[in-house]
């Protein structure tokens, strides 16, 4: 176990309404689409709910208590989000290559997944275009930051500590990205 946490956000703003962020990951890119589409993975690195498949819907199920290796309580202004069902759909399904859905049950726009092999490792770019909420950016990009550097953590064997405290420094490095 391990409670090192990225002090940086590989974050850039292609548009006005949009982020990306990309990561390297320490498994093929077989696995990490796994981690993506399979609701039980995806659980451990940032929602469960059930499996996306080619143009179906999914579900994202709000439930973050399992992303800490500690037990550590939510902020309060996401404790009261715990339980909530977004109802996602599956825009491109291209395995194991691309993936894009909807995000919030469509309201802030969509995410797209792109995977390319690096060596028996995977480069991961993730887009979140469309994003209409008045946080925008900043919130997005914390959290899609904090829950990459699950992911990444996750398939190099490792974990994180407390995902809150991880999500707090994320906050702080996205907006200095940002800036």
């Amino acid at each position: 176990m391990t409670d090192t946490m990225q002090a940086s956000a590989p974050i850039t703003r292609p548009a006005a309404d949009s982020i990306r962020l990309e990561r390297l990951l320490d498994a093929p890119v077989e696995t990490v689409w796994r981690y993506l589409t399979e609701a039980d993975l995806r659980r451990e690195w940032f929602m469960g709910g059930t499996d996306a498949s080619p143009g179906g819907n999914f579900d994202l199920l709000i439930d973050h208590d399992n992303l800490s290796a500690d037990e550590v309580e939510p902020p309060e202004s996401y404790a009261a989000m715990k339980g909530a069902v977004w109802n996602e759909q599956v825009i491109r399904f291209e395995p194991p290559r691309l993936l894009e859905t909807t995000f919030q049950s469509g309201k802030n726009g969509n995410v797209t997944y792109e995977l390319s092999d690096e060596g028996g490792r995977t480069r991961l770019v993730l887009t979140h275009s469309g994003i209409v909420s008045g946080t925008g950016a900043q919130d997005f990009g914390a959290g899609w930051n904090s829950h990459l550097t699950v992911l990444q953590k996750k398939l190099a064997g490792e974990t994180v500590r407390d995902f809150w405290a991880l999500h707090a420094k994320s906050r702080e490095a996205v907006a200095q990205a940002l800036r």
